[in-house]
């Protein structure tokens, strides 16, 4: 039997891994953009589409106006909802991060409940919803942060976009709880690189790693700790709890938690000396001085720079039975694209 899926957000950098992988296992896929005239933003997925078994339809829909989504998602039978900002260069927060989060998660999943075919809803949430600052893992007396745990220390002033993600999770799983017609299964990432299937994404994985190279972190690195998955990973996560009729609650996604000199020494394994990468750390101090520069405020200096923190994965691998690709191929696969398009 032909299976419909929705998939929202479906152009932007983790979605167009979801679309290829469910196009070539011979889905039938309706992913939604604000505007059907702007075709650039798409025609990677058409292309895709061209040559798989599966079917390709888009469908207009906005993350904020109700019942935006309900003619996409009628006569689906799943729902993966991954379309939520993801932007750390923002001015209005309630605005730009949290209403499209939280207005958009509402829309989507009101759309899957009054459709009455939709049985299943996969949420793209976030370690951000996990978990706020670094400092947390210390404060609670946590030698590691699992899917137990939700961020309770963000809010729109500090650390907002941690705090949609939250928001936006905690009103998918209230509105899970009040209907008896779809099961929800929530994807919590962390910090997602590796390569891109579309030339248009402005992603802030890119953006960071464009830093990065560019010599940015030169002087040296902050001492701040991150989880790192490759983006086709958490695709495929995606479709692993969708295809899995036991999987269930959340599921935190991460290879390995590092510091960024971590990060930075494998890149300089990989290309020796090509770029100016750090050999050290920055002080603390240093970065209270230079943090505005980079957008950061104090309050995030003194909450995440030197606390390191480990994320459990474990559920991914015995649950999802997910494989990681090792952090590695993906810093090198994410690295040689964007010399490629030259965005580097």
């Amino acid at each position: 039997m032909e299976k419909t899926v929705l998939v929202t957000g479906g152009t932007g950098y983790i979605g167009s891994w979801v679309v290829k992988e469910l196009l070539e296992k011979g889905y039938t896929i309706r992913t939604t953009v604000r505007d059907k005239n702007k075709t650039e933003k798409f025609s990677h997925l058409k292309d895709i589409a061209s040559t798989s078994p599966g079917r390709l339809e888009i469908y207009e829909a906005d993350l904020l106006k109700e019942g935006s989504f309900d003619e996409a998602a009628k006569g689906c039978e799943y729902v993966m909802h991954l379309a939520s900002p993801f932007t750390l260069r923002f001015k209005d927060p309630q605005k730009e991060l949290l209403d499209p989060a939280l207005k958009g998660t509402r829309n989507v999943l009101n759309a899957a409940t009054k459709s009455g075919t939709v049985t299943r809803v996969i949420l793209t949430s976030s370690v951000a919803a996990v978990h706020g600052d670094a400092i947390d893992m210390k404060t609670k007396g946590l030698t590691e942060f699992t899917e137990e745990h939700f961020n309770d220390t963000s809010s729109l002033h500090h650390q907002p976009y941690q705090f949609s993600k939250v928001m936006a999770e905690r009103e998918a799983w209230n509105m899970a709880q009040s209907q008896t017609t779809w099961k929800l299964v929530v994807i919590n990432p962390s910090f997602v690189v590796g390569p891109s299937l579309t030339p248009a994404s402005d992603s802030e994985s890119l953006n960071f790693m464009k830093d990065i190279l560019k010599g940015k972190l030169a002087m040296g690195a902050p001492d701040l700790w991150f989880g790192y998955v490759d983006g086709r990973d958490v695709a495929h996560a995606h479709i692993l709890a969708l295809e899995n009729p036991s999987a269930e609650g959340r599921h935190i996604l991460a290879e390995r938690t590092m510091n960024v000199l971590q990060l930075t020494s494998i890149l300089r394994n990989i290309f020796g000396n090509k770029y100016k990468l750090p050999r050290s750390s920055s002080p603390k101090w240093l970065m209270y001085l230079v943090g505005p520069l980079f957008g950061v405020n104090a309050k995030f200096v003194s909450r995440n720079v030197g606390y390191p923190i480990k994320l459990n994965a474990s559920k991914s691998r015995d649950k999802l039975m997910l494989t990681y690709t090792p952090i590695e191929k993906s810093l090198e696969d994410m690295v040689k694209q964007m010399v490629a398009m030259n965005l580097i």
